[in-house]
């Protein structure tokens, strides 16, 4: 009797083995040092508000960019991501995040820069008329 009761424990189905395994890596993330128990967690998720602006940037017309704003999100960007990529341990939210937002605002900074080149020559044109 004990040695059939001992060979239906041995045997776990496949499902219950995953569920478990899956349960335990959750809890390990949760609980590891970029969880959502830290800043490491909610400062990334908060700067997607980033992305989310860029992206809806990308449907306004190039003379309502500001150069200088999406210029400075381009720096703030770049420097963030090498930040992630150094800090202890190491941030892959927030890199994700920064290398999205720099992707969106280098975008948005080319709408505009043509736009301002255009506006440029046009203006040139209109001072040879006079």
């Amino acid at each position: 009797p004990s040695a059939s009761s001992s060979s239906s424990s041995a045997y776990s189905t496949p499902s219950s083995t995953m569920a478990s395994t899956a349960g335990a890596r959750l809890m390990q993330f949760v609980n590891s040092p970029t969880g959502p128990k830290t800043t490491h967690f909610w400062g990334p998720v908060a700067n997607w508000g980033f992305v989310v602006a860029g992206l809806a940037d990308t449907k306004k017309p190039e003379e309502m960019i500001s150069g200088t704003m999406t210029g400075a999100l381009c720096v703030y960007s770049g420097l963030f991501m090498r930040f992630a990529w150094k800090v202890q341990p190491r941030n892959y939210i927030l890199l994700t995040c920064h290398a999205a937002n720099e992707c969106v605002q280098m975008y948005n900074f080319q709408r505009w820069a043509r736009w301002s080149t255009a506006q440029g020559s046009k203006a040139q044109g209109q001072l040879g008329k006079q």
